[in-house]
């Protein structure tokens, strides 16, 4: 199969979905940042020195999703109707792992947003915690599910 995003001379180019049906489509991406048990109990009892790391990488996730077009050169900008971001404490990294779920009505898929609400959340808990842990480590990030669309239903065994 081709890829999609470049034409027929090798050119990149954005995708023209104008002749795709409009349906629901949404998809979720997962990520995890592993750390020091002792950067894991600061950010889980709440004493980290910028704030609610948690609460400040869900918000960062939202605006991510919603900026993926500004993004990544090739994404169309699309009517997101609803981002969700759970950051799950797991003490056996130890480190969080982070699950963000994108919706929307639209002629093309939501995975870009999933992944780059996923990401930005990772990073984000990366930036608040710098300082006590400059050894952090983002990983797994993928696409979980996605449904929606002409490919139909996708989920990650």
């Amino acid at each position: 199969m081709p890829l999609t995003h470049f034409d027929a001379s090798g050119a990149a180019h954005m995708v023209d979905v104008s002749d795709k049906a409009v349906t629901d489509r949404i998809a979720t991406a997962e990520a995890w940042i592993k750390m020091r048990p002792e950067t894991f109990d600061i950010i889980t009892e709440g004493r980290a020195k910028k704030g609610d790391v948690i609460g400040v990488a869900r918000l960062a996730a939202i605006m991510g999703a919603k900026r993926t077009a500004d993004l990544i050169p090739l994404c169309h900008p699309l009517p997101i109707t609803k981002v969700s971001v759970d950051l799950e404490p797991d003490a056996d990294l130890p480190g969080l792992r982070i699950s963000a779920t994108v919706k929307t009505t639209g002629q093309t898929g939501v995975e870009m947003e999933a992944l780059t609400a996923a990401s930005t959340a990772a990073l984000t808990v990366y930036d608040m915690a710098k300082a006590v842990d400059k050894a952090m480590e983002i990983g797994g990030l993928r696409v979980v599910l996605k449904d929606g669309g002409k490919s139909g239903r996708y989920s990650a065994s």
